[in-house]
């Protein structure tokens, strides 16, 4: 190991690497660390140094105290496996007096010192120039670009004494100070312990190098064999020997092996090392863990919680939750005892006779505004939107370029040149980066803004037949009449002196108020109808409900009723796709061949002959039963009982269903055959009645 993190090991942490130390350097700095462990009581069985002579403070201390020092030699070879047991030493330098030629040592760690690499990582990046000082093996910063200082040993002083006084001068010079100006005069004083002086050795036998491993990079195993590969294969350049090889490019990002690649090359090329240059600093200078790249994407972390404003008032009223993309939505209410089926019977039942609450908050919300607004939603969605009037919502469906449904929603006309759009929950990301690819790319001369205002509002929808009494209640003086606010409508009401913009749109066939008000008054708001509508048993109810609630009316779910692979005809939905306007996104892909034949799987319902009998989501339906493998004709895209129909149902894509209503059908399950029979997909109130009361 490294001769500096061995005195880390010591000074720092009171362990000592290994129990018979040699020192190998060509420097003082070894002298030191063997010091500290010799009075430690730790035995250093050799220092061994690649000079002749060293004059320094360190070495004379170590000769004092009688560590043996092996002058003039350098390491030929190692001895043990997994760990070290024996090194052996070859005489570099002319042979003096008795000295041997070569010397086998035991020991079981050998600490390395090869010299300082000054800290010139942020000189380089700031774009400053190196320049190669001989003396001691180092670059140290030259040429400045920015207006830059360097002091202390990042500019290659070592010594104390002259790193305290040039540390002043410079700092005074740099700040264009008079030194006239300078408070007293201070005297820096330490030990002026007297190093000797660093040697260079990069290679003393060239042709050693083929024959055994010379590491240069311990990290990444990269031995001077490979270096002078890399020069032989053409490589001259030191950035393509760094790529070629990879020394430098592991965590310690070369800060012990750059400088010696370089000199080795230097050596094998007979180039000046000032004349290679050095490879680009870049970051991290310091190793970063893979936890730390990571950061937040841990834990709980990994995958981020989203919560609606009204979060809390659901934890505090025992909800379950689901995870609906990111967000946290609840699920159902249990009271007391309740198991899951109980509690959904009771939140749909009390929503289609009085009035149930929903937090509809997670919904995707995209403001948009601009000259060409109008035309924009006429391109991205099948239906027209010029001449829907101000204060108006429409629902929409939209498509990707091949026909199919990607997501569909309600879009309110706020002003002449301003819209609200909403989207499904799990599609809000992806709509709004389909909108602007579409903006950035297709259309540049379209004048329109986009801005995610999803968490900016709570949203609190009202369903029920009293829920116009509920909202008569929160706004006394506001006309709540279908003549005055009719069903897909808009108006900016204030309710409990706060703006909301409330819709008269519906996800559950029945009479619904959605409630949009600032985030920050959303709780508020919320505990106020939960207060002024117990006198109609108001009952909040969850996302199961809410499934089980727009299934009864037929109403589709991006991502359930559609896979990828539905048109709005397949979805008996061909109402909705314009036959005036020009073009709008996936026009031309409905009239393909594939799209517009008559066999294609279409959305119908299905009632099973048993209403006790529910399906499981996913079922495949056939005919008749055969033998294996029956041929399937659809599948059951949601399943459902109703405590209102007092019986199960679904919804399914059925090959060529619109047309065959009656007709029986039989989902083959694990246990039984269960037979259904195809019904239209709104089991209630298919008139509308109850929407436009």
């Amino acid at each position: 190991m490294l001769s500096n993190s061995a005195k880390k090991y010591l000074n720092k942490y009171g362990v000592s690497p290994g129990k018979n130390l040699v020192f190998f350097t060509n420097n003082d700095s070894a002298y030191e660390t063997a010091i500290d462990f010799f009075e430690q009581g730790i035995k250093v069985e050799a220092i061994v140094d690649a000079r002749d002579h060293s004059d320094g403070y360190f070495p004379k201390k170590a000769n004092k105290l009688g560590i043996t020092i092996l002058r003039g030699y350098e390491i030929s070879d190692t001895v043990g496996r997994l760990k070290i047991r024996e090194i052996k030493l070859k005489k570099i330098t002319t042979k003096k007096n008795n000295e041997k030629s070569s010397i086998n040592i035991k020991c079981d760690l050998l600490a390395i010192a090869g010299g300082w690499t000054p800290t010139v990582h942020l000189f380089t990046q700031s774009k400053g120039k190196l320049k190669f000082r001989d003396s001691d093996g180092s670059f140290i910063p030259s040429e400045i670009y920015q207006d830059t200082l360097c002091v202390g040993s990042c500019n290659g002083d070592y010594d104390l004494n002259e790193i305290l006084l040039k540390t002043q001068e410079d700092t005074l010079m740099y700040l264009n100070d008079n030194q006239e100006n300078k408070i007293g005069e201070v005297n820096y004083k330490s030990d002026n312990l007297k190093y000797g002086k660093h040697q260079n050795i990069w290679i003393t036998s060239k042709n050693n190098i083929s024959r055994t491993k010379m590491f240069v990079d311990f990290q990444n195993d990269v031995t001077a064999k490979d270096i002078k590969l890399a020069l032989k294969e053409g490589f001259q350049s030191i950035e393509h020997v760094k790529r070629y090889t990879t020394t430098g490019m592991a965590t310690d990002q070369g800060k012990t092996s750059n400088v010696n690649a370089l000199g080795i090359i230097s050596e094998l090329t007979n180039t000046e090392i000032s004349e290679l240059g050095t490879t680009t600093f870049r970051l991290p200078y310091k190793p970063v863990t893979f936890g730390a790249l990571a950061g937040r994407h841990v834990k709980e972390f990994f995958d981020l919680e989203r919560t609606s404003p009204m979060h809390q008032w659901h934890i505090d009223n025992k909800a379950l939750f689901e995870d609906v993309g990111q967000w946290k939505r609840a699920w159902y209410y249990p009271k007391k005892n309740e198991g899951f089926q109980f509690a959904l019977n009771r939140e749909v039942k009390a929503t289609r006779d009085s009035i149930g609450i929903l937090d509809a908050s997670t919904l995707g919300k995209i403001d948009i505004k601009g000259r060409d607004v109008s035309e924009f939603l006429n391109r991205v969605y099948t239906n027209s939107w010029s001449k829907l009037e101000i204060g108006k919502c429409r629902y929409g469906v939209m498509l990707g370029d091949d026909g199919m449904v990607i997501d569909d929603g309600v879009t309110t006309r706020l002003d002449e040149f301003h819209y609200l759009m909403s989207t499904t929950t799990g599609n809000a990301a992806s709509v709004m980066s389909k909108l602007e690819d579409w903006l950035q790319t297709e259309w540049p001369e379209l004048e329109v803004y986009l801005t995610s205002v999803t968490e900016n509002y709570g949203t609190i929808s009202l369903n029920g037949p009293n829920s116009k009494k509920l909202m008569q209640k929160l706004v006394p003086d506001f006309d709540f009449s279908k003549e005055n606010f009719p069903h897909m409508s808009f108006r900016n009401i204030h309710i409990n002196g706060i703006k909301c913009r409330v819709m008269r749109i519906s996800f559950t066939g029945e009479m619904c108020y959605e409630i949009n008000v600032p985030s920050g008054y959303a709780k508020n708001l919320w505990e106020l109808c939960i207060d002024k509508g117990k006198e109609f048993n108001i009952t909040p109810y969850g996302t199961e409900a809410m499934h089980v609630l727009r299934a009864e009316k037929g109403f589709i779910i991006v991502g359930q009723e559609t896979d990828g692979s539905v048109t709005p005809i397949d979805l008996d939905m061909d109402w909705i796709v314009s036959k005036k306007k020009y073009d709008f996104i996936g026009k031309r892909a409905l009239y393909r061949s594939d799209t517009i034949k008559k066999d294609r799987k279409q959305l119908v319902g299905l009632k099973t002959k048993d209403p006790n009998k529910v399906l499981e989501e996913g079922s495949q339906l056939v005919e008749k039963i055969t033998a294996l493998p029956m041929k399937m004709v659809g599948h059951v895209t949601s399943s459902y009982y109703s405590p209102n129909l007092k019986s199960s149902f679904a919804l399914a894509l059925i090959k060529g269903g619109i047309g065959k209503k009656g007709s029986v059908l039989i989902a083959p399950m694990e246990n039984e055959n269960i037979e259904v029979e195809i019904t239209s997909p709104v089991f209630i109130d298919p008139k509308n009645q109850r929407i436009n009361q």
